[in-house]
C-alpha cells in the first residue's frame, strides 16, 4: 500500500518520520487562496485539508493519502503564512502577551473513503519586545509558518503555556491522525520504532 504526505511542511515529515511507516512525501498543489476564510477557523482548515487530498487523488487513486492544513485565530482574525518579514513582525506583534488558538485539520483518503478531523489547542505567548522579535527572525525560517512561529526549538522562548496537543500546534496531531489512519486499516502502533540499545 502507498502512503502519500501531501504536504511539503518539513514538521510533518518529521513527525511521520517517528514511526517506521513507509510514506513518500508530495507537494499538493491545491490553489488555497481560492477557499476565502469564513469566520469559522475549524472548517476553514477542514476544507483546506479535504481539497488538497482531493487534488492528490488524481495522480494517487489508490494510495492513502494524509493531508493537512493549520489556522492560528486570535481576536476574530485567522493568522496563515506571512507575505513577508513586515507582515510575520505584525503578526507576532498581535499575539505577543497575549492566547491564541491553533486549528490543525488533518484529511486521510484512501479510494473513495475520505475522513477528516480538526484538534484545537490554545497557546499563550510571553510578552515580545521589537528586539525580542527581530531576534527571533533571525533565529529561524518564519515565513512558511502559520502565524509566523514554531512552537520547537528556540519558540521555546516564545511560548509560555499552552492546553491542549503539543504535536497539533507543530501541525501534525498524532492521536487524530491515528483515529483517521485506523479508518482505512494503517495502525501507527504496528509501526512504532524499536529503540536502539
Amino acid at each position: 500500500m502507498q502512503i502519500i504526505l501531501g504536504s511539503q511542511s518539513p514538521r510533518r515529515k518529521e513527525i511521520l518520520d517517528y514511526f517506521s511507516l513507509p510514506f513518500i512525501q508530495v507537494a499538493s498543489h491545491f490553489d488555497e487562496d481560492s477557499i476565502s476564510f469564513d469566520g469559522y477557523p475549524a472548517e476553514y482548515a477542514r476544507t483546506l485539508a479535504i481539497e488538497k487530498g482531493r487534488c492528490l487523488r488524481l495522480a494517487y487513486p489508490e494510495a492513502v493519502i494524509i493531508t493537512a492544513d493549520t489556522v492560528v485565530f486570535h481576536a476574530g482574525k485567522s493568522y496563515g503564512k506571512p507575505a513577508d518579514e513586515k507582515d510575520a513582525f505584525r503578526m507576532l506583534s498581535e499575539l505577543s502577551g497575549n492566547w491564541h488558538t491553533v486549528f490543525t485539520a488533518l484529511g486521510v483518503r484512501k479510494g473513495v473513503q475520505e475522513y477528516a478531523a480538526v484538534e484545537e489547542t490554545k497557546v499563550l505567548f510571553n510578552p515580545l519586545s521589537p528586539e525580542q522579535i527581530r531576534t527571533y527572525f533571525n533565529a529561524t525560517h518564519l515565513m512558511d509558518k502559520a502565524g509566523s512561529y514554531a512552537i520547537q526549538t528556540v519558540g521555546g522562548l516564545i511560548v509560555r503555556k499552552i492546553e491542549g496537543c503539543y504535536y497539533n500546534v507543530m501541525g501534525m496531531p498524532v492521536n487524530s491522525l491515528q483515529k483517521l489512519l485506523s479508518l482505512v486499516e494503517v495502525d501507527l502502533w504496528a509501526y512504532m520504532k524499536a529503540k536502539s540499545p
